[in-house]
């Protein structure tokens, strides 16, 4: 009897809809879109049109007056609501010599129409209205995906169609493609990215040569201009799970990066295919393997990675030294955390301060013409060339204090970067 009660009196409380219905009909002359949008979620399996129909003719059976059907000139969308057909085609247009296998509708409603229908619910009490832009964003989207053949992805679509209501204009969003590889750098003197000119911060002058760059190329562009050229897109941005220096080789199984691909008007290049390009345009000097399609997701989880690091070095050390003295300087820096002051060669660029990285193993594996070859396992972060040479105390312990004479790296190699655990994903959802 309690429930029935409470369910009687919930009942009575519900706002009368046909009365608000007859409130928004007073405003002026409303189509039948709006006035169905006003109670959008009052009802369902009917469009706004037809619920707008179905009240502005239950208000005029419920007064007892003459139907009068709506009226050109609709105050609150000013009949956009009936221009789907010509947003459709725009939206269509725009998506010409695009490739895109999802897409997504989106609007900017003007301002004098987002004011007009606010006004409508705040002045009504109305709980359940249909936004404009839902309306708009939903229809156009239908057109256009029946059109095309294009189905509509909510969560990550290839590109978003951003209609501006006021001017009809179409603008393209194309989301950018993330690819996961890795990538072996066989020549010393190359970066890992792009380099602007100290000098014009990019701009061209006389120390660059007019290139806007430090350096000639890098490892970014080698990868991205191949990609760029297959996929008609703007820009390649290389991500990289650490970096090593210019003068360093990567060898070994490559370094983890994703590469970002920034507006793409071509999607359909396959990963194989854009390895074999970027590998004939950039042989000898850099190689690559493809492995899935990524996300932005995880260009954050391998920038964010604390990947382990092998090196293979080879170390001048003036003057003699025994087995025994090398095996004892050796000893004491294996297993050892390290404290390294930021080096002086980056100091004007990084942060100073101190970090703490561990010298997981350190072996010395030979002589080459007068140099010891080292092969070093480290934490991320750990500045092998200062481990080395001390720089100038820096860094300690180190191998030359430790040996008591000067020390210091010749060429340095990058052998194996682990600790990166790649996506299983294979598609470029983003969670």
């Amino acid at each position: 009897m309690t429930d029935a009660t409470e369910h009687t009196t919930q009942e009575s409380t519900e706002p009368d809809v046909l009365s608000q219905a007859a409130a928004v009909l007073d405003f002026g002359p409303v189509c039948d879109h709006c006035l169905g949008r006003m109670f959008g979620k009052r009802s369902f399996a009917l469009s706004n049109a037809e619920r707008g129909r179905a009240l502005r003719t239950a208000v005029a059976l419920q007064a007892n007056t003459p139907f009068e059907a709506e009226e050109d000139g609709c105050w609150i969308c000013e009949n956009i609501c009936d221009e789907t057909d010509e947003l459709a085609a725009h939206a269509v247009a725009a998506l010409d010599g695009i490739e895109c296998n999802t897409m997504l509708v989106g609007s900017r409603v003007p301002p004098m129409i987002s004011e007009s229908e606010e006004m409508v619910w705040s002045d009504l009490g109305l709980s359940s209205p249909e936004p404009l832009k839902a309306q708009i964003n939903r229809e156009v989207g239908k057109k256009v995906s029946a059109a095309t053949g294009i189905p509509v992805e909510f969560t990550r679509p290839d590109l978003v169609l951003i209609l501006d209501l006021a001017t009809k204009e179409v603008e393209v969003q194309i989301n950018p493609i993330y690819i996961y590889g890795r990538y072996c750098k066989y020549e010393r003197g190359i970066p890992q990215t792009r380099w602007h000119c100290i000098a014009c911060q990019g701009r061209g002058c006389e120390r660059c040569n007019f290139t806007g760059k430090m350096y000639q190329t890098s490892v970014e562009e080698l990868i991205g201009g191949p990609v760029i050229v297959a996929c008609d897109a703007e820009d390649a941005i290389l991500h990289g799970a650490g970096r090593e220096d210019i003068d360093a080789r990567m060898l070994g199984d490559g370094r983890p990066f994703v590469i970002e691909v920034v507006h793409p008007n071509k999607r359909t290049a396959s990963l194989a295919e854009l390895q074999k390009e970027v590998n004939e345009a950039a042989a000898g000097r850099v190689s690559i393997t493809l492995d899935h399609l990524s996300s932005r997701r995880e260009v954050e989880k391998i920038k964010s990675g604390k990947a382990h690091k092998k090196y293979s070095i080879l170390v001048e050390i003036d003057g003699s030294i025994s087995e025994d003295e090398l095996e004892s300087a050796i000893e004491g820096l294996k297993g050892v955390t390290i404290a390294q002051r930021t080096p002086e060669r980056v100091a004007h660029r990084r942060a100073d301060k101190i970090r703490k990285r561990r010298v997981i193993d350190i072996t010395c594996t030979g002589m080459e013409e007068n140099l010891y070859r080292f092969e070093i396992t480290g934490e991320a972060g750990l500045y092998i060339k200062e481990l080395i040479s001390g720089d100038n105390e820096r860094t300690d312990p180190n191998l030359a204090g430790i040996l008591g004479k000067p020390a210091r790296v010749i060429y340095l190699d990058v052998v194996m970067v682990e600790g990166v655990v790649p996506e299983t994903s294979t598609n470029n959802s983003e969670e």
